[in-house]
């Protein structure tokens, strides 16, 4: 049988697509400037910050494959994949409320604060990843795929947007006057009415893309594949078929997502302490003053425009791969991005650290796009929820190493000098940039047919 061609999307279609991304990513956006400060606040200290942050890349590690398996297999009156993006909103909006409140909470139930705290972000990771996942798939669903670049540029737009909303927002809120100053033990009001806003916009792009996008029907799905039938849903243990026959452009994509992540997670877990010590001068245990708020503040500012130079970025991806070539442009953008990090070290002025953030906001542009991009013409078609979410383990496991060793290499390495650690991560970028040039072919490996008769060899 013939297969269907996938028509073409508009560039309005693929935005009502991807839209509850900008929600997902403003919840992200404070989680990753907020988080390290919330729970400095509550009590823990700098060298603890990095096994609080493991709750993230494990429910990422755990939930997305299963995710997407369940997505690959679901067909209800909602469609395919809006289904996890709903309870993903409902249960992340939740979250986002309760984290900056643990410590009221607290006085309510006699919990340990920190506990009751990293209870609540891993309510809001977990719920996160559901939501998240989807949408990856769903370009892979409802995209031909020579939109595929085009398609994960305009969700690198939105995540732009959306995290630019979340990480400036407490800065905002303090410049409309709410306070700044976290009372002992509580958490500032600027930021706690900055996560009621992200629960409300969250919930509002998400419902926006259900009733806005229609997803192909299972009928539809077969035609495009050239079947005769609609496939049979698996089972989970065809996961772990799927599992051992990853392509080779996935695992050499692993390694280069490896180093990215890696770096990523430093900057998002450390910055707030390394700014306070490196550029305000602060002792690393001086946690509740007002100077170290302004470097929490100053940090939600800087991720803000990593991610508001990100959005520029994403628009000049597709021709600059045209170009030089996918590979070419994602090398040189980590390039960029490490030259980013390693820079924060050498600019002390804080009003000059904007530099720092052009070459990670291309770095982020392109990690969100380019790997998906040349990802998805080597994954089978109705594999493509479960392999994304396999994929996700390679931005996963650097960061749950990260957050094992990260803490006690700044504390006994550098002294809980953060900043030292941040120019690791820099490093660490430098290192993807070489593996995309030298390790990654320009051409696919393995076409998703070859995938498919390898999946089938495999027997447990």
């Amino acid at each position: 049988m013939a297969h269907k061609i996938k028509p073409n999307l508009s560039i309005a279609q693929i935005i009502n697509m991807s839209m509850g991304f900008l929600g997902i990513q403003m919840a992200f956006g404070l989680q990753n400037g907020n988080a390290s400060r919330i729970l400095a606040n509550l009590g823990a200290d700098v060298h603890e910050l990095s096994w609080f942050w493991l709750v993230a890349p494990i429910t990422g590690l755990i939930v997305q494959p299963i995710i997407g398996h369940m997505g690959d297999n679901t067909w209800s009156p909602l469609g395919r994949r809006k289904p996890y993006f709903l309870i993903g909103a409902v249960l992340c909006a939740i979250g986002l409320v309760l984290l900056p409140n643990a410590a009221s909470v607290t006085h309510l139930i006699a919990a340990n604060v920190l506990l009751l705290a990293v209870i609540f972000l891993a309510m809001m990771d977990f719920s996160v990843n559901i939501a998240m996942e989807p949408f990856r798939a769903l370009v892979g669903d409802m995209l031909p795929k020579h939109q595929g670049t085009l398609g994960f540029s305009i969700q690198t737009i939105l995540i732009g947007v959306g995290a630019v909303i979340g990480s400036e927002m407490p800065n905002w809120l303090t410049k409309l006057g709410v306070s700044n100053v976290a009372p002992e033990g509580y958490v500032a009001d600027n930021v706690i009415y900055a996560f009621y806003v992200g629960a409300a916009v969250l919930m509002i792009s998400i419902l926006y893309t259900i009733f806005t996008t229609r997803e192909y029907s299972p009928k539809e799905f077969a035609e495009f594949a050239g079947e005769e039938s609609i496939a049979e849903p698996s089972k989970f243990s065809q996961m772990f078929r799927d599992f051992s026959a990853i392509p080779t452009l996935m695992k050499k994509l692993g390694i280069v997502q490896f180093f990215s992540w890696f770096a990523l997670f430093t900057m998002w877990v450390f910055t707030t302490s390394a700014l306070a010590t490196h550029q305000f001068g602060l002792s690393p245990e001086d946690t509740k003053s007002l100077e170290f708020n302004k470097a929490g503040d100053l940090t939600g500012h800087l991720f803000g425009l990593y991610n508001l130079f990100a959005i520029p970025f994403a628009f000049l991806l597709t021709p600059i791969a045209k170009k030089i070539g996918k590979k070419e442009t994602h090398a040189l953008a980590l390039f960029c991005g490490g030259l980013g990090l390693i820079s924060m070290f050498f600019i002390k002025d804080i009003n000059m650290l904007w530099i720092s953030m052009v070459g990670l906001g291309f770095a982020w542009a392109s990690i969100l796009a380019m790997p998906y991009a040349m990802l998805i013409d080597a994954i089978p078609q109705r594999k493509m929820g479960v392999y994304m979410g396999i994929f996700n383990f390679f931005i996963v496991v650097p960061q749950i190493i990260n957050g094992i060793f990260g803490g006690p290499v700044v504390k006994n390495l550098f002294g809980n000098l953060a900043m030292d650690y941040v120019v690791v991560g820099g490093v660490c970028m430098l290192i993807a940039a070489a593996v995309t040039m030298f390790l990654i072919k320009n051409d696919a490996n393995e076409t998703p047919q070859e995938i498919e008769e390898e999946i089938k060899q495999v027997h447990f």
